[in-house]
């Protein structure tokens, strides 16, 4: 058997106890999304026709495109108009932006957790609690795309890893091992940057990049504070102290000491996947749902593609950071034939057809959080790194999914502090600031 169907057969079926929330291993879906951009129509001749809001990424529009054509086709009355939105806080404004004014496309695919809270769902969203699919749902994922009044979200893609995805050829020929802390993280850095190879990839022309070495970081805050999360919430914990201020620290030291690729103020994601691929880059602090557009445009690299977790200053604290995927929703503005058809449409999404899409025109990062979808007999060999991490009870949800706070301008601030424009300690500052407001609006004990 190969290792990526041991891989497979391994962790198809695991369902793991993380930080007293259980969750399952994946990817496909993203911090990164939100929305702009432009639109067009998928098809003709239904007597009903829905519009479905996604980001403006390849790999997105690869994944939606397959999705509806297949939908169409079990369903020759409706027809699905795809819409595109920016990636980060652009695409979070727009979704905000449409939502009030409601303008909101019938179906749109969004981050779950803080980020969906903040959309107001029980004013904003259709319950989907009463959906068929519904009960097949892992109980994490339903946690966050729930209020007490409602079920707000239904899966697309899987969970997915925050850390460092590195060239595995870069780390042989040099003879590096993984670094478990943050002293080894910066040794390997400066001797892959003597071998003239950039050590790591950062990339702010897509600003929400940025954000990884903070959010990143969040498993190995738990691992020194288990019950941080729940005094930041209450107002009890910040980010400019430690143990959360080290991300903001070890975002402004890889520029100081001149660890990053010149171009990081313009290059993109796509850019810093194709520099990992190709080993012109040796290590990008990503979400591992990235391994699909790295399939999608380097399909050859995929194997040479491991992933660490972002290192803590001590082994001993050094955990993987886990996101949940994406939700698929349903504005409140949506009535009649139109919401009839969008809750047909995410129960294709749902159904083993469906799943096929996702895995034929993607690749998973792990298993899925819902019983009708299943993993391809083979999944790339990073996912079983990531597996290492959850079999060895080292993995932890993201903040965003333990506390309803995420200030709306983190990114913008990581650019500055990754770009030398301020210090840590005043992004810290800042970002405690940032999130106040919204702090206040969800009416938080303690703000």
């Amino acid at each position: 058997m190969s290792a990526r169907s041991r891989t497979t057969r391994s962790i198809t079926t695991r369902v793991i106890a993380i930080g007293g929330a259980t969750v399952l291993l994946g990817g496909l879906a993203a911090c990164s999304s939100g929305g702009s951009g432009g639109s067009g129509d998928s098809g003709s001749g239904g007597s009903v026709q829905i519009s479905y809001l996604v980001d403006n990424s390849d790999a997105t529009a690869v994944t939606s495109k397959a999705l509806i054509a297949g939908f169409e086709k079990a369903n020759p009355d409706i027809t699905v108009k795809l819409d595109t939105k920016p990636q980060g806080t652009d695409g979070d404004n727009l979704v905000k932006t449409r939502l009030s004014t409601g303008e909101m496309n019938d179906v749109f695919n969004y981050n779950s957790g803080s980020l969906m809270q903040a959309l107001n769902p029980d004013n904003t969203l259709v319950d989907l609690s009463d959906q068929s699919w519904a009960s097949k749902v892992d109980k994490q994922f339903t946690k966050v795309v729930s209020t007490d009044k409602g079920m707000y979200g239904a899966p697309f893609g899987t969970s997915f890893g925050g850390g460092v995805m590195y060239n595995k050829k870069v780390y042989d020929k040099l003879g590096l091992s993984v670094p478990t802390t943050w002293d080894e993280f910066i040794s390997n850095s400066e001797k892959i940057k003597d071998s003239g190879v950039d050590p790591i990839i950062q990339t702010y022309g897509d600003t929400w990049t940025s954000q990884l070495f903070v959010l990143g970081d969040f498993a190995n805050i738990t691992a020194q504070q288990s019950n941080w999360a729940t005094k930041y919430t209450a107002h009890k914990e910040s980010y400019a102290k430690d143990p959360a201020l080290a991300g903001f620290e070890h975002l402004a030291e890889v520029k100081d000491k001149g660890l990053v690729n010149e171009d990081f103020a313009s290059a993109t994601q796509a850019n810093g996947l194709k520099m990992l691929a190709e080993g012109t880059g040796a290590q990008y602090p990503m979400l591992t749902n990235a391994i699909s557009t790295l399939q999608q445009d380097n399909p050859d690299a995929v194997d040479d593609i491991g992933v660490f977790a972002l290192p803590a200053e001590t082994a001993a604290d050094t955990k993987m950071t886990i996101w949940e995927p994406n939700g698929l929703y349903i504005p409140k503005t949506t009535t009649g034939d139109k919401l009839a058809a969008a809750k047909k449409f995410i129960t294709y999404a749902n159904s083993s057809s469906g799943c096929k899409v996702q895995n034929d025109t993607g690749t998973p990062g792990g298993p899925y959080v819902i019983s009708t979808c299943t993993l391809p007999s083979s999944v790339p060999p990073m996912i079983g790194d990531l597996a290492k991490y959850i079999d060895g009870d080292e993995a932890t949800p993201a903040l965003e999914f333990l506390s309803p706070i995420k200030g709306p301008n983190l990114e913008k601030i990581c650019v500055q502090v990754g770009s030398g424009i301020s210090t840590a300690a005043v992004g810290a500052k800042q970002y405690d600031a940032d999130v106040v407001q919204q702090a206040q609006q969800l009416g938080l004990k303690g703000w």
